[in-house]
């Protein structure tokens, strides 16, 4: 009865009637809901029957799934009972039980919730020992789940827990508590703010608001003071949400401002400061919402707490803390607008570099928030950024920059004061210089090479839509295209232009407009001509180091800028450069490697001056170019294409004193020294002589004179000094590598006519000016070096006559070399061969010389049969059995072994090509048995191979020339051959079958038959057996596809070079031969009756050898076949011989036989 009493006061406070009531109002209604479940539940709670917390879990699921009605009052306040005795009990109960009782109240409130709400009402005004702690949990589960039906019970709710707050003092209980002070004190705070829509009456309000400041001073006079982290943090939480609601109510305010030091004070009281900061941005979500003046006092201290919080570098902070303690000072700035921005202008001149920092980075999140105050204050915001632009650390700059970034994103106009975009670029080049000086830790490179990215991406994402950006951008963009130091910024700059001409800016003002004291302070370079910026992104398209990407940034440069470069380029860059661009992208399939790429380029440059068809513009361009390779340093990655470049712009001028002065300029300039600087004049000469060949002839001509003393020149002890210095060594081995080079780039008719006379002759001037020294004074001479400069010359002179020998046998069959002149050159190039031969140590010069001759060789008259032996005779020594296998294993060990091999691996291949041309000039049948009968039974390996590879190319000629020659040494090639085949380098043994399969080939069309080879093929894959005999086993194989197809007329050739490989091979190779001489004599031995004594005479001279041991069985097995195939012969061959000079061995034999087949 006294619940019932309790309810109905209850019930009249919060204007609701009570259900019993309404059922007598109204008469009994019976519930269509069976109650049985609910009722058996409760009499088994009742009974205390199993386990409670189960039937609470049951209980509670029959609640929430019964939707079609509600039990009875009669139940309800009976399971209300039962469930308060769990939830209540001071002990004996446990948790489990406790929260499954909580979780039937809640569900039961689904249906029943005034009943629920009184009797949790009940329990937080009752004084007696129980539990309150799961009424608080309850009562915090029913304002989650029911958030508007709690609303009526406000008031109670908020007097109830004050009277609760006296009784608890720490530990889970009081964290519970300010949950739901929290949640309840959010529940008043919406409702309030919901204007019209507010539930409560103007009186009922201001009971709610009164109740809940009682709360609040009674939470700050019980819990102000709590130690424990987790009370502190629960409390802050509650006090911060009621704060928030008193803070609508002007009579109350005065009260929270007086809170707010204890709330900024929490910074040092908590350790997780993450919830202060999230405390105090609810309570500045609140100010912000209200029309009230915060005390200056009071923001100073919310603004200096939380500023130092986010620039204290002590701490570490994740990045959520730090983005809500940025979002605090920004709803600071929204409330109090120019305290905030003062503030943090006040913080740009602090000494600490993190305060410093961390004001850059708030004053760029307000330029982004694109507040109106901050939009008024941004231009004195920016002047005071600008104060620190010359600031040295590291972190600042970075900060500057991301200032610079976001006021450039939505408000360039206010930048007019500062040269933002001198800025940006001044950080790149400061960057680029500190990484270069190369005295930086590892970090600090890493730091500088972060800053050079900040400010590619500064420019790259700037949006040039926004008000202002246009003007700010162009044209002083134009000032950072052409200094080196910005070369890397090219990419964004290309972006930005490109974006500027899409929308028709590029037109809006002229660099003569912009003030001359920003253009004198920022640009300090040339003046920026039209040619000045073709000259320097053509540099940046054409050099293979910068990379792709600012290859393409610097071609559409050039594309998006062609009105200023020249009025006359624009369609047809529109149409080129794109076709580049694919090539840049690899869209072009047929774009190989950088000198095609190059090629490309410098294509584009001379259609575009053709099309200008500017005298005057191309002479300035050439002069530009000019200047531009002046200043480069030879270790310049550049230097190589502006050297090109120039040619190419020096080809197309008209003006021949003009040519000649920059050719002149240059020549005297480059240092010959460096082989760089000599391939750098040769390729300027080259392309200039494009159209100016003449002009270029005579140029060379001139400096070659002032190189080279006259016959009956009489010069002072200084001149000779200058003519014998290194340089001018090196100068005319240059002038001789750019006269062949010269000849290359000829027509036929100048070549005709200026080959023999001026290129020969001033080729031959200069190489003989070097070769003076010898004839001068003792004195004279000590200021002459030979040695590497003496290399150097012969060098130069062989590869000039392969470059113009070359040419003039490109001109056709028609053309006739002078006779004398070619013997001359011929007379030098044999020299060459045999000073090296004669014990010079490993030099690239006689690799070189067979290229040579390869290439005069093709020239008419044609040389004649001795001239070529000879000449043959002294490439073989100097190619294929030079240099020594002790000189081969002293070559792996140096630096330059991989070039050398390479050139000597070149050199192989034209000494096949010079024994082509020698077999198609030779007139001589006997020719062929010189050129092949080189080294191929050496003992050094290294010959070996080179001869098979010299004899397989040549091979491979004669077969494409249907030559017979081959044929005419069948016999003593596969003599040869054969024991190659067990040689004991695999290439060797590859070489040696595939010289074996193009004989048998070429024998096969001069006999015009059909020979029978078999699958050679595939048996080249046992020569590469490691197994030794495996490889005999493959050997003995095709040696029997050999005799099957051998002309007997050529046996005693065989037998001569199986001789030799037995006197002068060893190992492997000697019993492969022997097994091929066995084959050959069984498989053909009854067929060659008439060559018995010869044969018989070859073995015999073979029994004198010292090495007897290692292939005497094979000849006695060679005799018995011989002797067994045709006796009659055999034996009577025998006494044909004489028998003085026979060996012991040799006489054993002979008995032998004697014995056996003389009956």
């Amino acid at each position: 009865m006294e619940r019932l009493r309790a309810l109905r006061g209850l019930f009249a406070c919060v204007g609701c009637m009570p259900r019993c009531t309404r059922r007598r109002g109204r008469g009994r209604v019976a519930s269509p809901v069976p109650t049985c479940a609910v009722t058996l539940l409760l009499q088994r709670l009742q009974d205390q029957e199993g386990d409670r917390a189960q039937v609470y879990y049951e209980l509670e699921s029959v609640l929430w799934e019964d939707d079609d009605g509600r039990p009875p009052c009669g139940v309800v306040n009976r399971l209300l009972a039962e469930v308060s005795q769990d939830l209540t009990a001071a002990q004996g109960v446990t948790d489990s039980v406790r929260t499954a009782a909580s979780n039937v109240l809640v569900a039961l409130a689904r249906m029943h919730f005034s009943l629920v709400m009184a009797e949790l009402q009940g329990h937080l005004k009752a004084t007696g020992e129980m539990s309150k702690e799961f009424v608080f949990i309850t009562l915090s589960k029913l304002f989650s789940s029911y958030a508007t039906q709690c609303i009526p019970f406000m008031r109670l709710t908020l007097a109830g827990l004050r009277s609760v707050v006296d009784q608890v003092k720490s530990g889970r209980t009081l964290s519970i508590v300010c949950t739901v002070v929290k949640q309840w004190s959010e529940g008043v705070k919406v409702h309030l703010s919901s204007g019209k829509q507010c539930p409560w009456p103007a009186m009922e309000k201001e009971q709610i608001c009164e109740n809940l400041y009682q709360l609040f001073c009674s939470v700050l006079r019980n819990w102000q003071v709590c130690k424990e982290e987790k009370d502190k943090q629960a409390v802050l939480g509650a006090v911060v949400a009621m704060m928030a609601v008193l803070l609508q109510e002007e009579l109350h305010q005065e009260h929270v401002w007086e809170q707010l030091l204890w709330l900024v004070h929490q910074y040092q009281e908590v350790q997780d400061t993450c919830r202060a900061t999230k405390s105090l941005s609810i309570f500045l979500e609140a100010l912000k919402g209200i029309e009230t003046v915060i005390p200056k006092d009071k923001f100073l201290a919310i603004t200096s707490a939380t500023f130092y919080q986010l620039s204290d570098n002590t701490k570490q902070r994740n990045k959520a803390d730090r983005e809500e303690l940025t979002h605090c000072i920004l709803l600071q700035a929204q409330i109090c607008a120019e305290e905030t921005i003062l503030f943090l202008q006040s913080q740009l001149g602090d000494e600490r570099k993190a305060s410093c920092v961390a004001a850059l980075g708030l004053l760029g999140a307000l330029a982004r928030s694109d507040e109106p105050v901050m939009t008024e204050k941004l231009p004195q915001v920016v002047e005071s950024v600008q104060c620190l632009c010359r600031d040295p650390r590291t972190q600042v700059r970075r900060a500057i920059l991301h200032f610079i970034k976001d006021v450039l994103s939505v408000n360039a106009w206010s930048c007019s004061a500062w040269d933002v975009v001198g800025h940006i670029f001044s950080e790149f080049s400061r960057t680029t210089e500190r990484r270069a000086a190369g005295n930086l830790s590892a970090q600090e490179a890493q730091e500088e090479g972060e800053l050079q990215e900040l400010c590619m991406d500064i420019l790259e994402s700037l949006d040039v839509s926004v008000r202002g950006v246009t003007k700010l951008l162009w044209p002083r963009l134009l000032l950072y295209v052409v200094p080196a130091q910005y070369t890397g910024m090219l990419i964004p700059v290309s972006r930005c232009v490109r974006a500027l001409a899409e929308r028709g800016d590029l037109t809006v003002q002229e660099i003569e407009e912009l003030d001359p004291h920003f253009v004198t302070s920022m640009f300090q370079g040339p003046l920026l001509t039209p040619q000045t910026l073709l000259a320097r992104l053509l540099v940046v398209a054409g050099s293979p180091f910068a990379g792709s990407e600012l290859q393409a940034a610097a071609l559409l440069l050039m594309q998006n800028l062609h009105s200023r470069i020249h009025r006359a380029v624009g369609a047809t860059w529109a149409a080129e450069i794109p076709l580049l661009l694919q090539c840049l992208e690899g869209k072009d399939e047929s774009f190989p490697d950088s000198a095609e790429w190059e090629h490309r380029l410098l294509k584009l440059l001379r259609t575009s001056l053709e099309t200008m068809e500017d005298e005057a513009w191309a002479e300035a361009l050439s002069c530009e170019l000019s200047r531009w390779l002046s200043s480069s340093p030879s270790s310049s990655e550049e230097k190589s294409f502006l050297y090109k470049a120039l040619g190419a712009v020096l080809g197309a001028c008209k003006e021949v004193l003009h040519v000649q002065e920059k050719l002149l300029q240059h020549l005297e300039e480059a240092n010959m020294e460096k082989p760089s600087e000599v391939q750098g004049m040769i390729s300027l000469l080259s392309y200039a002589t494009e159209s100016n060949f003449h002009t270029v002839l005579d140029t060379l001509t001139m400096f070659a004179s002032r190189l080279c003393k006259g016959k009956n020149e009489k010069t002072s002890i200084l001149k000779e000094m200058e003519l014998g210095s290194t340089r001018a060594h090196a100068t005319r081995s240059a002038l001789i590598l750019a006269h062949g080079s010269l000849a290359l780039r000829a027509s036929k008719e100048q070549l005709l006519v200026h080959l023999e006379g001026d290129i020969v002759g001033n080729i031959l001037l200069l190489y003989s000016c070097s070769c003076q020294p010898s004839a001068l004074p003792a004195l004279q001479r000590m200021f002459f070096s030979l040695g590497p400069q003496d290399l150097q010359n012969k060098l130069a002179l062989v590869q000039s006559i392969t470059d113009f020998s070359s040419a003039f046998h490109a001109v056709g069959d028609s053309a006739c070399f002078n006779p004398s002149l070619k013997g001359k050159l011929m007379e030098i190039l044999m020299d060459f061969l045999k000073e090296y031969y004669l014990g010079s140590p490993v030099s690239p010069v006689p690799l070189k010389v067979v290229l040579a001759l390869e290439q005069l060789s093709k020239l008419k008259p044609y040389l004649g049969s001795k001239d070529m032996f000879e000449m043959l005779v002294l490439c073989c020594k100097n190619i294929v059995t030079h240099p020594s296998a002790e000189m081969m294993r002293k070559i792996r060990k140096s630096q330059q072994a991989a070039q050398y091999l390479q050139l000597q691996q070149t050199s192989l291949k034209a000494l096949s090509r010079l024994m082509v041309v020698l077999l198609e000039t030779e007139p001589s049948r006997g020719f062929f048995q010189n050129i092949v009968h080189i080294a191929m039974t050496s003992g050094n390996m290294w010959e070996r191979k080179r001869a098979l590879q010299t004899c397989s190319q040549l091979l491979a000629a004669c077969e494409n020339l249907q030559r017979g020659d081959a044929c005419k040494h069948f016999g003593s090639l596969v003599g040869l051959l054969a024991p190659l085949m067990c040689d004991p380098m695999p290439t060797t043994r590859q070489l040696a079958i595939t010289c074996l399969s193009s004989l048998l080939r070429i024998q096969a069309k001069v006999t015009n038959r059909v020979i029978q080879t078999g699958d050679i093929g595939s048996l080249c894959e046992g020569l590469n057996d490691c197994s030794t005999t495996s490889q005999l086993q493959t050997s003995s194989k095709i040696a029997r596809i050999v005799c099957r197809n051998f002309p007997l007329d050529h046996t005693t050739d065989f037998m001569m070079a199986i001789k030799d490989t037995f006197q002068k091979a060893r190992g492997m190779r000697v019993r492969a031969a022997g097994k091929w001489m066995i084959t050959f004599l069984q498989m053909n031995g009854k067929n060659i009756r008439r060559d018995t004594l010869l044969i018989l005479y070859i073995l015999r001279s073979c029994t004198l050898s010292l090495q007897q041991s290692t292939f005497m069985p094979f000849i006695f097995q060679a005799v018995v076949i011989l002797t067994r195939c045709n006796a009659e012969a055999t034996v009577g061959s025998f006494s044909r011989l004489p028998e003085s000079t026979d060996s012991e061995t040799w006489r054993r034999i002979r008995s032998f036989c004697l014995q056996r087949w003389s009956r």
